[in-house]
C-alpha cells in the first residue's frame, strides 16, 4: 500500500496527472501516425482573448507553420487538429489554435494564449524534466472535477482528478476540466488512469487543462472558456489530434 501511494504522489509531482509517453519518432501509445483557471465554473461564453472564428489559413491545404514531417503524421481521417505553437524551445509561453478540415483544406477556427512546460519543449521527454513533449498525439478522453459541460469526448468526473491542496492555491482549479493527451497512456481510460505502456521514466499525465498563469509540469494550459469550447467541439468521429511543440520543431 505504501509503495502504491508513493507512486501516485510521484506521478502528481512529475506531471499533471494521468499517464503519457515520450515522442521518439515512432508510433507510440496514443501517438498519431499515418499508419493508422483559478475561478469556479460559470456559464460565460467566449474567451475575450480568443481570436475570431473561421480565419482561413494562407494555404488551406496545409496547417500553417507545420513542416512536412509532422504534417505527414496527422492521420488522414483526422478532421480536427489542435496545434500548440510554443514560443521557443525554452519558453513556457504558447498559443493554442483549433483547425477544422473542410473538404481538402484546413480552416483556422479559434486561438487562445496558452502555457506549456516550465522549461519549454523536448523531443525526448522524461519524467520530471518540466518540458512538454513535441509530437502528434490523439485526443481520446476527457474529465475533470466539474460536471460534464457537454463534452464530445468521453468524460469522467472525479474528485480524484483534483489538484493536490498542498499545491499553491492558484493551481487548485487547474484540473476542473482536462483533456488527456494520448502520450504514454491507454486510450479509452479516465485521464488519471496511471497505466504507462512505455514505462514510468518516459513521463506521463500530459493533459490540456485550465491555466494558472504560468508554465506547467509538462501539460498545456488554456483559459477556462477555451477548455469549455474544446470540450464541446472536439468530436471522436472527427478523430481529433494535437500537434504540439516549439515553433522551430513544428516547422522542422
Amino acid at each position: 500500500m505504501t509503495t502504491t501511494v508513493l507512486a501516485a504522489l510521484l506521478i502528481l509531482l512529475g506531471a499533471c496527472g494521468g499517464p503519457g509517453r515520450a515522442d521518439t519518432g515512432g508510433a507510440q501509445s496514443g501517438e498519431a501516425d499515418t499508419r493508422a483557471a483559478d475561478k469556479p465554473a460559470d456559464q460565460s461564453a467566449d474567451d475575450p482573448a480568443a481570436e475570431p472564428s473561421r480565419i482561413p489559413a494562407a494555404d488551406p491545404s496545409r496547417i500553417p507553420d507545420i513542416g512536412p514531417r509532422l504534417q505527414r503524421r496527422i492521420p488522414a481521417d483526422s478532421r480536427q487538429v489542435v496545434v500548440v505553437y510554443g514560443d521557443g524551445k525554452d519558453s513556457a509561453d504558447a498559443t493554442v489554435v483549433l483547425y477544422t478540415r473542410r473538404g481538402s483544406g484546413w480552416d483556422r477556427v479559434r486561438g487562445w494564449p496558452a502555457h506549456n512546460g516550465k522549461k519549454g519543449w523536448t523531443t525526448d521527454h522524461h519524467e520530471g524534466d518540466k518540458r512538454s513533449p513535441v509530437g502528434v498525439f490523439t485526443l481520446s478522453d476527457a474529465g475533470g472535477v466539474l460536471p460534464d459541460p457537454g463534452s464530445g469526448l468521453p468524460y469522467t468526473r472525479s474528485e480524484g482528478i483534483a489538484a493536490p491542496r498542498w499545491w499553491p492555491k492558484s493551481y487548485w482549479h487547474d484540473f476542473d476540466y482536462v483533456i488527456a493527451i494520448d502520450y504514454n497512456r491507454v486510450r479509452g481510460t479516465a485521464p488519471n488512469d496511471q497505466t504507462r505502456p512505455g514505462g514510468y521514466e518516459k513521463g506521463g499525465g500530459i493533459w490540456l487543462h485550465m491555466d494558472h498563469g504560468s508554465g506547467t509540469s509538462a501539460c498545456v494550459s488554456v483559459s477556462r472558456p477555451a477548455m469549455r469550447h474544446l470540450l464541446r467541439t472536439l468530436d471522436p468521429d472527427r478523430h481529433p489530434v494535437v500537434v504540439m511543440g516549439d515553433r522551430a520543431d513544428l516547422k522542422g
